[in-house]
C-alpha cells in the first residue's frame, strides 16, 4: 500500500491525487488523518468560517419510471395504478409555498416518464417562469436523455438549448450513482452508460448551465470504481475550464450513501466513518470544484454536523419535500432553526446561499434578524 502521509502531503501542497493514490486513501483507516486534509483544503476555498445553506423544494412531479433501477422504492411502472403526474396547479402551489418561507431553489426531478412528451416540459417550464422568480434547478440527465427520446430527432444539444430557453437553470447530479459502466450494468442496466450522464452535463456547460456532481456509496463499487468516478468529473471539469464555457461547471460535489430498505438490492448501509472518509477523500481529489454539500438526508443531522469537519463547506437544503430517498425508509427531516443550530455546534456561522452558492443573509448568533426569520417560517 502506498503510504498516505506522502498523498497527504502532496495533496495539501497542491499536487494532484492519481486513482491509485485515491485507492491507497480508500484501503487507509486513518479516516481522521484524512479528514484532517480535507478540512484544510476546504479552508484554502472557503477561509472563513461560514457554512452555507440553501433553502429549496424537491418536486417529484412523476413517479412513473421505465428504467427500474433495483436500488429506488419510488417508481412505478407504466401503467401502475400507483403511478402519478401530478397537476401542473399543484406543482404551482408547491413552489409558491417554497418562495413563501424565503426559498430560491425548486429541485423538480421524477421518474423516466416514457408518456410525457417534450412540450410537457417546455410548456411547463415557460408556466413557471411566467409565475415565479426561482431558480428551476431541475431534471437528472436521465429524465433529460428521456426527453430527447421523445422529441422527435432533435439532439441533445437542441433539446438542452430549448429547455435552457424554456426555463431549465441548472442541471443536478442525480443518477451518477458511479460513474463506471461495471456498476451501472449491474444496478440499472437502463438508465444509461456514465458517459450519456457526462455528455448531458457538459452540454449542459457548454450552454451556459452549472450543476451539481453527485456520487452514491454502498452500491458493491469496488475503490477503483470510486476513484474513476472522481478522476471522471475531475477531467470534465478541466474541460469547461479549457474551453472558456459561459459556465463555472460543476460548482459542487455530494456523495451519498445507497439506502437499502424497501428496494430490490440487498445490502448493509454504509457507516458513518466509510461516509466520512469518501466525502473527505473526494475533497481532496476534486481539486477543481469549489463546493461540497453534506449529506444529511441519508446520515442524519450528527453527521451532517460532523461532516462540517470532513471537508464539507455547505449543509444542503432544507429538502421542504424529499420522497425518493424517503421511500427507502430513510426520513431526515430538517428545519431552518435545527440547520442554524448544527451549524453553530459545528462552530461555525450560517449563511443562506442561492443555487449558485452566492450569499444571500448570514445569520449571526442573538441576530434579531435571524430569529425574526425562524419565527415567520
Amino acid at each position: 500500500m502506498l503510504a498516505i502521509d506522502h498523498i497527504l502531503k502532496k495533496s495539501l501542497a497542491g499536487e494532484r491525487m492519481n486513482v491509485e493514490e485515491c485507492i491507497a486513501l480508500f484501503e487507509s483507516d486513518e479516516v481522521e488523518k484524512i479528514g484532517d486534509t480535507a478540512n484544510k483544503i476546504m479552508l484554502k476555498w472557503h477561509p472563513d468560517p461560514v457554512t452555507t445553506f440553501v433553502i429549496g423544494r424537491n418536486i417529484n412531479y412523476t413517479n412513473i419510471c421505465d428504467v427500474y433501477c433495483k436500488f429506488c422504492a419510488f417508481y412505478r411502472a407504466p401503467g401502475s395504478k400507483e403511478g402519478y403526474v401530478l397537476p401542473d396547479e399543484l406543482i404551482f402551489q408547491k413552489i409558491q409555498e417554497t418562495l413563501d418561507v424565503g426559498g430560491t431553489e425548486i429541485l423538480m426531478q421524477g421518474g423516466v416518464n416514457p408518456d410525457l412528451p417534450f412540450s410537457y416540459y417546455t410548456d411547463l417550464l415557460r408556466e413557471i417562469k411566467k409565475r415565479f422568480n426561482v431558480q428551476m434547478h431541475s431534471l437528472s440527465p436521465a429524465e433529460i436523455m428521456k426527453i430527447k427520446e421523445n422529441s422527435g430527432g432533435m439532439s441533445l444539444e437542441e433539446v438542452l438549448s430549448e429547455l435552457h430557453a424554456a426555463g431549465l437553470d441548472s442541471l443536478p447530479g442525480g443518477g451518477a450513482e458511479i460513474l463506471d459502466d461495471r456498476t451501472r450494468r449491474r444496478i440499472s442496466r437502463l438508465k444509461g452508460s456514465w458517459r450519456d450522464w457526462m455528455d448531458v452535463m457538459q452540454t449542459g456547460h457548454k450552454l451556459g448551465m452549472h450543476s451539481t456532481g453527485t456520487m452514491v456509496i454502498g452500491l458493491g463499487e469496488s475503490y477503483e470504481e470510486r476513484a474513476l468516478h472522481f478522476e471522471r468529473i475531475r477531467t470534465a471539469q478541466d474541460e469547461c475550464v479549457e474551453r472558456k464555457y459561459n459556465s463555472p461547471g460543476f460548482l459542487a460535489f455530494i456523495p451519498w450513501t445507497f439506502q437499502p430498505d424497501n428496494t430490490n438490492m440487498k445490502g448493509v448501509k454504509v457507516t458513518a466513518e466509510e461516509y466520512l472518509k469518501t466525502l473527505a477523500i473526494s475533497r481532496i481529489m476534486l481539486d477543481n470544484i469549489p463546493n461540497f454539500q453534506s449529506s444529511w438526508v441519508t446520515m442524519g443531522p450528527d453527521v451532517g454536523k460532523l461532516s462540517l469537519e470532513y471537508g464539507c463547506n455547505d449543509f444542503g437544503s432544507t429538502m421542504m419535500e424529499e420522497n425518493v430517498v424517503s421511500a427507502a425508509g430513510t426520513t431526515h427531516k430538517v428545519n431552518i432553526e435545527l440547520i442554524l443550530q448544527l451549524i453553530r455546534e459545528a462552530g461555525k456561522i450560517p449563511a443562506q446561499r442561492n443555487t449558485k452558492y452566492e450569499i444571500l443573509r448570514t445569520f449571526e448568533a442573538n441576530d434579531k434578524v435571524a430569529k425574526d426569520f425562524i419565527l415567520q417560517n
